[in-house]
């Protein structure tokens, strides 16, 4: 739901959590949007002495981020179980309309990376989520911009629900949007001409497809259309125009794959910002 008014926040206190937590802030703020942050306790493997951290762990969920945070409407929540499970479960009780979160930390997340806790609460969490991989870069509070936004499109269902989130996004921090789609690269053939011209005619028709979603949405965005792999040319065009934040679709698949592509992960690792995706 847009605007978001409640965020949900999965915490292990590591660095990128912290830095997470600006962007956190920046939201909260912008939207005046209730935080929850979530502490999973995991049980101990193998390797771990059998000691019950519940009381260290609700003391630290406590104290976390106090001063920081005390301005925001904050709810402090601690459970017990599997990160990812605990997490996607909490995020699925239709109280949030965004999940915030990075990519892996420590403590819990010491073992992950983007391939399991965070890709199994992208592949399973029904709210927009928002990771990234350099959440301990993210600068001080007073110098978090929002200024320039790219939504990469696949032109697949997802498109037109990833397009009306950053449109709203751009219209509420007066954001300069950039709607990005990546042509797969052409294989060399027989006839150059015939090439040339088909692949004037994709271009053509992927243009033209994305200014009608642009009208149907009534939106005003730049157009980048670029032969490539999705990951490269989304990564530079987010790069060439300094986006502050990246949004794109996820699948809409269920079943044991989960709602995460190959591009979007691939997306998601090697974007310079913060992504949502929806």
């Amino acid at each position: 739901m847009f605007p978001p008014k409640s965020i949900l926040f999965p915490v292990d206190f590591s660095q990128r959590c912290s830095g997470g937590a600006r962007m956190v802030e920046v939201f909260a703020g912008h939207f005046e949007a209730e935080i929850t942050l979530l502490h999973v306790v995991e049980p101990p493997t193998y390797s771990d002495v059998a000691i019950d951290n519940t009381p260290l762990a609700q003391r630290e969920l406590e104290s976390w981020l106090g001063s920081e945070l005390k301005h925001f409407s904050v709810r402090r929540v601690l459970t017990h179980g599997d990160a990812a499970t605990r997490i996607t479960e909490y995020a699925n009780s239709g109280r949030f309309d965004l999940v915030m979160m990075p990519t892996h930390g420590y403590g819990g997340f010491r073992r992950l990376v983007l391939g399991s806790v965070t890709a199994r609460v992208l592949d399973h969490v029904n709210a927009p989520v928002c990771t990234g991989v350099h959440m301990e870069c993210v600068p001080a509070l007073e110098k978090i911009e929002i200024r320039n936004i790219v939504c990469a499109v696949d032109l697949g269902k997802q498109s037109c629900p990833a397009m009306a989130l950053a449109r709203g996004l751009a219209e509420a921090f007066g954001a300069r949007l950039t709607v990005v789609h990546a042509l797969a690269e052409v294989q060399e053939t027989t006839s150059l001409g015939c090439d040339q011209d088909w692949r004037i005619a994709v271009e053509r028709d992927a243009v033209e497809r994305i200014a009608n979603v642009q009208q149907s949405l009534g939106m005003e965005a730049d157009q980048v259309v670029a032969s490539g792999e999705a990951p490269r040319v989304v990564h530079d065009t987010a790069t060439r125009v300094a986006a502050n934040l990246l949004v794109i679709g996820r699948s809409q698949r269920q079943g044991v794959l989960g709602r995460l592509r190959a591009n979007a992960y691939s997306i998601i690792r090697q974007s310079p910002c913060p992504v949502i995706s929806v």
